[in-house]
């Protein structure tokens, strides 16, 4: 559940960048949005839920 709430968060900002600095406009950050509120009831839901907790785990695996 951390790792959700984090990975919204860092999309809210990177969207909110987009918007102030990249141009993206209002209309289309609702168009992203929506696409992710429909791809979240689909039945490819738990396939991009499992790959972003790989790679979160792959980088946190990370050592420096």
């Amino acid at each position: 559940m951390a790792l959700s709430i984090s990975a919204v968060v860092l999309l809210a900002i990177v969207v909110f960048l987009l918007i102030r600095k990249s141009g993206l406009k209002a209309g289309h950050a609702v168009v992203c949005m929506l696409l992710g509120f429909y791809l979240a009831s689909s039945s490819i839901a738990p396939t991009i839920s499992e790959l972003t907790t790989n790679v979160a785990g792959m980088i946190g695996g990370i050592k420096f």
